[in-house]
């Protein structure tokens, strides 16, 4: 993730020369257990050693660019297009030169439409002043915001980052494509940024100031720090992560497989056996408890066979083979996003599964594709989440998967398994297109079969469902209430930015909208089940924390700024405030429970709760001091910075998203110091 480069010509230069990050470490990083910054084309251990780095030699690696750095190179070729163009207009031979082609529709497909201006005129009043300047011209202009093109143009080197910049960034991680809806909360972000002017004396622009950092390495952090996490520890826990187990990829390396089929062909089983059962526990904890794709008893047979004799993987159909190693890449995937360490294993059990997809597809078209948009959907650094996701509801409502009557030719236990695969591409639908602000791929109007049963695989038969004992939690309770989300979710998403008729209803039926939706979200929380079932006290939503950092989060997507209602009176805000302020304690509790997801996914939902808190503070009629006085936004902007922080050991935008919030935080800071100095004019 890249982040906006400051004024100048030595910010330019930065942003031109942004370096190439390796996927994997080099082989001498790796054979001394030393940290890897992974920077191409030699790493800055092996040049201060003065050694060549396998790096030179390795044609295979792959390697990933910051998207600004990448942008930037788009930008850099329109210019020299058009520089070339002018120079061969003015040049008398123009006519017999070469054609070149056309830069200025070169990159079309990757433009962008321009967001309306307001008036500066039409802002809140300043800092010293105690109501919010013209409400008509504000609502007005905020209407704009709302309904106007989604998506600002790419920031180029001489910009200073804005919130709408840094929201456009998080969500294009999932997609290759530029188009942004409205429940990305793109519009609102250019709210928040022009109610930002209250803080200035002057009813100026709130600038930030772009940061460089010269890290560009993923740190990793020892969570069992709670001060300083560079520490020995730290370090200690650095060695750890790039694999303890010598033998755990035989004599292979990162970098040797990364790219390379032979190496991936000799790859043998891990032999480790304690770390191989940690990772498919954790995967049936975490990933199976939101998307219950795969059969328990099938994955733990085919792993108990290459327990016993790991020849036996060879002889394994290659269905059975994609998911043992899929497995175990999403399990790695998933446990490195709670302790922040590195994903270089996953990617390598990730790699190697890709081997026996297509003949895996073959089998069971299915779950591969839903593996693969699993795997997606928790690193945006891999495939084309958008587009997987739409892969897998096509494929699914080519068989028929919502329609119940395609169920009946199949046994019991076969039709529960078909409907949890159904319903985890309808909640990895609902999750991502809500992200992006996209269509929904899977309509509920076109599903007519009923949610997979509460009970676990282990009970379901061919021709009848065992009794469960009901004093025991069922682990598919978990994923039902999670697709109850998902459909809430869908609710707001259709009915409050969706849907174009329901601006025009009168106020209080678009309010009757908001309280039914409130109260659904808080039926939801109230009937969460309980008790959670106790399998790992690692994963988030085995938490009751987790339920209601989600029902917060969500609650602030009714109350914030929508097409539904463009404009918030005094109520709202307030039900913003509430609501964005919650989801940050939240996260921050399971922050330090160690229980939070440090995916792409919660640096996003931070994030859009960071801006409603702001805009919900900011936009406030009363005298901002008073606000400030009496709310505590300034201690949750603080906490929103320390998550923000640990988010940047793993993503580069979110340093800069740190510095952006933590300016504000000082300028309330300051605000509310200015009042408390002034003098009292009592009697």
């Amino acid at each position: 993730m890249g982040r906006d480069s400051g004024t100048g010509p030595a910010a330019s230069a930065a942003q031109s020369s942004a370096p190439a990050r390796a996927r994997a470490s080099c082989s001498r990083c790796h054979k001394r257990k030393k940290r890897c910054d992974r920077m191409l084309p030699s790493c800055k251990n092996c040049v201060s050693a003065r050694v060549r780095c396998s790096f030179e030699d390795d044609d295979l690696q792959t390697a990933s660019y910051p998207i600004l750095y990448v942008q930037g190179l788009e930008e850099k070729l329109r210019r020299m297009g058009r520089a070339m163009a002018a120079q061969e207009r003015n040049t008398p031979q123009a006519a017999e030169a070469t054609p070149i082609l056309n830069n200025n529709h070169l990159y079309d497909d990757f433009e962008m439409p321009e967001i309306a201006m307001v008036d500066p005129e039409c802002i809140p009043q300043g800092v010293y002043g105690s109501q919010v300047g013209n409400t008509s011209t504000l609502a007005d202009n905020a209407e704009v915001l709302i309904e106007s093109p989604l998506v600002n143009p790419r920031p180029t080197p001489d910009q200073t980052p804005t919130f709408g910049q840094q929201l456009t960034v998080l969500s294009l991680e999932a997609t290759a494509e530029r188009h942004l809806g409205s429940t990305t909360g793109l519009s609102f972000a250019n709210l928040t940024q022009m109610i930002l002017r209250r803080l200035a004396p002057d009813k100026a622009d709130f600038v930030f100031n772009s940061h460089q950092d010269n890290t560009t390495e993923m740190d990793l952090l020892d969570l069992s720090s709670s001060s300083n996490p560079f520490n020995d520890s730290f370090f200690q826990s650095l060695n750890e992560s790039i694999s303890p187990y010598p033998l755990l990829f035989g004599d292979l390396l990162f970098t040797d497989s990364a790219g390379s089929g032979t190496a991936l062909d000799s790859l043998a089983w891990p032999s480790d056996e304690t770390h191989v059962r940690r990772l498919v526990n954790f995967y049936f904890a975490h990933s199976h408890t939101l998307y219950p794709i795969l059969d328990r008893s099938e994955v733990m047979d085919t792993l108990e066979k290459i327990h016993q004799d790991p020849q036996k993987l060879a002889t394994q159909s290659p269905l059975h083979a994609f998911r043992i190693w899929m497995v175990l890449a999403i399990g790695s995937t998933a446990y490195s996003s709670v302790t922040l360490t590195e994903e270089s294993e996953s990617m390598l059990f990730y790699n190697k599964a890709l081997q026996y997809s297509e003949q895996a597809l073959g089998s069971d078209e299915m779950v591969g594709e839903l593996t693969d948009s699993f795997i997606a959907d928790e690193s945006p650094t891999g495939p084309n989440t958008w587009f997987l996701v739409g892969t897998a509801a096509r494929l699914a409502l080519g068989m028929g998967l919502h329609a119940a009557s395609s169920y009946r030719k199949f046994p019991l236990n076969v039709q529960q398994r078909r409907k949890r695969i159904f319903f985890s591409i309808y909640m990895m639908d609902r999750v991502v297109s809500i992200t992006l602000g996209r269509p929904f791929a899977l309509h509920d109007d076109d599903i007519d079969v009923t949610p997979f049963e509460d009970t676990d695989e282990e009970f379901i038969h061919a021709d009848s469902i065992s009794p469960q004992n009901p004093l025991q939690p069922s682990l598919m309770a978990v994923p039902l209430h999670i697709l109850s989300l998902r459909k809430i979710a869908g609710n707001i998403s259709r009915q409050v930015y969706g849907n174009v008729k329901n601006a025009n209803l009168t106020l209080p039926e678009r309010e009757a909208i908001i309280a039914s939706l409130h109260q659904e979200l808080l039926d939801w929380r109230r009937s969460m089940p309980f008790p959670l079932p106790d399998v790992n006290e690692s994963v988030p939503h085995l938490n009751t924390t987790w339920y209601d950092f989600n029902y917060y989060t969500h609650l602030a997507m009714i109350y914030r700024p929508s097409p539904l209602f463009p404009v918030s009176d005094l109520k709202r805000i307030k039900m913003l405030e509430m609501a964005a302020s919650m989801s940050l304690r939240q996260a921050f509790s399971m922050h330090q429970q160690q229980r939070f997801a440090y995916n792409w996914l919660n640096f996003l939902a931070l994030f859009t709760a960071t801006l409603s808190l702001i805009y919900a503070i900011t936009a406030q009629p009363d005298d901002l001091s008073t606000v400030l006085r009496n709310t505590r936004a300034i201690a949750d902007l603080d906490l929103a910075t320390q998550l923000f922080e640990t988010l940047g050991l793993k993503f580069l935008a979110a340093k800069e998203i740190q510095g952006m919030i933590a300016k504000i935080s000082r300028r309330y800071k300051e605000v509310r110091a200015l009042n408390d100095t002034e003098p009292s004019m009592g009697y």
